[in-house]
């Protein structure tokens, strides 16, 4: 069974021991019911050049700090909401969509005189044609001291609390006093789109997107040059870290995923996976509910965050405001364990890549019990490059290798667990003794290995550069090696039964 706080690297196990874990969230914010109105148009209308849409398909779906909730509830957690509505026919909608969630709504203050907030966009075709926005100001005072008071309950016994702060002026001064008083040992996480009032709460991890970060900074981010931010904000965590009084800053990215920056100084990237262009909305409310659901479960931060990324990716392949579930996370990860590709085929899809100007990095090992080292490295190897390919030593390899009793994890399980990494591209596998012949093959411009060697020390360092690439040595991770592991796993005594 999997252990999610020694999870390393993603399997389809993940997602359901998260749901049997079952953790209690408690999520604290503005709530949104967004409007999908589906037509077709046939012609412009006579009054003005705007084209008439002919609507034909209403649908809603709980939006704002509501998706998150639902999120979480689809991933297996036991989820209270905090939030206002008004008593119109929005906010019963709203109410009625998170009750068959199975979302605690006793914190969903009802407030008379408060519009609830809807957002719905009116599609013609495949295209959003218009957003119409219907909010109110800042809520009144009552109002707002009624929304303080729903917290304590909903915060007893929690495990973690997301706030989702959109600026609305419902979580003021006396929901943010609130919270500190009753959050106990609760982790907490803030969504806001601008974090510093939050910094009081001491969040373990806040989450801004580049633009949010950037005003932060006082700066400009460049709309698409993504390891630019990234360096920017990896250069100026400090400043993050003072603004938010946060412990980890987890900057998103939008389609170039995430990064991570952390007091000690860790760092950790996420890519997001291609996906079809379609009218998406609400992967970031995904991505927050599942980060969330992992750490307050146990999990490790950098695995953690890449669960986040991949339930991210699923619902950017959908239409709408939709969610993740334990189910679809399952399937995903699955199927990303049956993509380690034959050398033909991965051949074609790197000539695919490098038409497109994309720089290719190889790197390869045996991979047979992921760890810390292994995925820092990994991570390393992408930044190098646009595209990382891993290979990965057959089993028969293994064996020659390392002993007759290695492989510990076959072929099958390996490459799985690689593949659900966000910074891997491509897998495939060699039963050679040196990747020589792969490399002469695919002539990767990088190739990239570990600290633990030198490239005197490799064998394949003239073939890469006979083939036109570099070779790169990357951070060594001492104490963490897969011998070590295998090694303490074998002498450390077992419980008697």
């Amino acid at each position: 069974m999997t252990t999610l706080p020694e999870t390393r690297g993603l399997t389809e196990r993940v997602p359901i021991e998260l749901a049997r874990v079952a953790p209690v969230v408690t999520v604290v914010g503005d709530v949104i019911l967004d409007g999908w109105w589906t037509g077709t148009i046939e012609r412009f209308c006579r009054e003005a050049p705007a084209p008439v849409v002919d609507v034909q398909r209403r649908d809603h779906a709980p939006g704002g700090a509501a998706n998150t909730a639902m999120n979480l509830a689809a991933l297996g957690a036991s989820v209270r909401l905090v939030g206002l509505v008004g008593t119109d026919d929005a906010g019963a909608r709203l109410r009625a969509l998170l009750d068959d969630a199975g979302v605690d709504t006793s914190g969903l203050i009802a407030a008379p005189g408060v519009r609830t907030t809807t957002k719905n966009r009116i599609i013609g075709g495949d295209q959003v044609m218009l957003r119409l926005d219907d909010q109110d100001g800042e809520p009144p005072e009552d109002t707002v001291a009624a929304l303080a008071a729903a917290v304590p309950a909903a915060l007893h016994g929690s495990a973690a609390v997301v706030v989702c702060d959109y600026g609305t002026g419902a979580l003021g001064a006396a929901v943010r006093q609130a919270l500190r008083e009753h959050i106990g040992g609760a982790l907490a996480v803030v969504d806001a789109h601008d974090p510093r009032p939050w910094s009081d709460l001491s969040p373990a991890i806040v989450t801004p997107n580049a633009q949010e970060a950037a005003r932060l900074l006082g700066t400009a981010f460049p709309p698409t040059a993504a390891e630019e931010r990234v360096a920017l904000v990896t250069e100026r965590r400090e400043e993050l870290f003072a603004a938010t009084g946060a412990g980890a800053v987890v900057v998103t990215l939008d389609r170039d995923g995430t990064v991570l920056l952390s007091a000690e100084g860790q760092a950790h990237r996420t890519w997001a996976r291609p996906a079809s262009e379609k009218q998406a909305s609400g992967a970031g409310d995904t991505f927050v509910a599942c980060l969330t659901a992992g750490r307050a479960a146990g999990m490790p931060m950098s695995a953690a965050l890449d669960l986040a990324q991949a339930a991210a990716d699923v619902v950017v392949g959908r239409a709408g405001t939709s969610v993740c579930s334990t189910a679809d996370l399952a399937q995903y990860l699955g199927d990303l364990s049956s993509t380690t590709l034959p050398l033909d085929e991965l051949l074609q899809r790197v000539e695919s890549e490098r038409e497109q100007g994309r720089r290719i990095v190889l790197t390869n090992g045996c991979f047979d019990v992921l760890h810390r080292g292994h995925t820092r490295y990994l991570t390393q190897a992408k930044q190098l490059g646009d595209v990382l390919v891993v290979a990965l030593n057959g089993d028969d390899s293994v064996r020659r290798l390392k002993g007759p009793d290695r492989p510990i994890n076959s072929l099958a399980d390996r490459a799985g667990v690689i593949a659900a990494l966000s910074c891997v591209d491509y897998v495939t596998a060699f039963d050679t003794d040196t990747p020589v012949p792969l490399i002469e093959a695919l002539r990767p411009d990088i190739y990239a290995k570990g600290g633990d060697y030198s490239s005197q020390m490799l064998e394949e360092a003239p073939v890469v550069e006979r083939c036109g690439g570099v070779v790169r040595i990357l951070d060594y991770v001492p104490e963490r090696s897969t011998t070590a592991m295998v090694e303490k796993i074998r002498t450390t005594p077992t419980a008697a039964p």
